[in-house]
């Protein structure tokens, strides 16, 4: 362990952070990752405490302060980010998936061969990836879409996610509880305008209208609800 002493390290305010992940590609120590939706500091002698994370903050919730803690250790930075990096390649898709983005609608491409234009405009969507409180949220519209809806209904992208910020999740194969006490912090912190869940015709699929109502019951935030059903024959019900 190393030697520990006062110095400049970084401090995260939970209350301030919306887990947009900001500050996490700006280290470049890789001293700070998402955790449950916040950024948190991985180990105190990965962080150098020069800082520039600060100004990437939009929240305002980091701040430089002294206190007791191991010294800065390059090494053991070099074997993290190392570690990382054979992480990144051996996992299933290779990519950081929970950082957050947003981005513009993309450009016209109807013209080519009938395709259609894509209307998603943010990143992750899964609901087990997106932080309580990410921009994207706040003041929209948002769909919770199962899994299967896509591949069952086609125009899904003009009809559905048009002007929505967008949530998918399995009621079957996910966790189900899990999902509960996600989407209940996600609604105290993120300040929906409604919701609207989009699911298959199926009965199991129906477990995501049940989580989601229990959802909203439990954050005692009154919103406006809609449920769409969607065929296995790619029909609105």
């Amino acid at each position: 362990m190393s030697a520990k002493t006062i110095r400049k390290i970084i401090q995260i305010d939970e209350e301030k952070c919306n887990g947009c992940g900001d500050c996490i590609s700006s280290c470049a120590e890789g001293a700070l990752a998402l955790v449950n939706g916040k950024a948190k500091l991985v180990k105190d002698q990965y962080c150098d405490g020069l800082a520039a994370c600060l100004k990437e903050c939009p929240q305002g919730a980091l701040h430089i302060i002294e206190r007791e803690a191991e010294e800065f250790n390059e090494e053991a930075v070099k074997g993290y980010l190392e570690q990382k990096k054979k992480a990144e390649r051996t996992s299933p898709c290779g990519c950081p998936g929970s950082a957050v983005k947003e981005f513009a609608a993309r450009p016209n491409l109807t013209a080519v061969a009938g395709r259609q234009d894509s209307k998603l405009t943010h990143w992750p969507v899964q609901l087990t990836l997106v932080p309580p409180g990410a921009k994207f949220l706040n003041g929209a519209d948002v769909m919770l879409i199962a899994h299967c809806v896509p591949f069952a209904y086609p125009n899904l992208h003009a009809d559905f996610l048009k002007d929505h910020a967008v949530l998918i999740a399995c009621p079957k194969l996910d966790d189900a509880e899990a999902h509960l006490v996600k989407l209940t912090d996600i609604i105290k912190k993120s300040k929906f305008k409604s919701l609207t869940v989009v699911r298959m015709e199926v009965p199991c699929c129906g477990g995501l209208t049940f989580f989601a109502k229990k959802a909203l019951a439990a954050s005692g935030i009154d919103l406006p609800f809609k449920e769409i059903v969607i065929g296995i024959n790619g029909e609105v019900k």
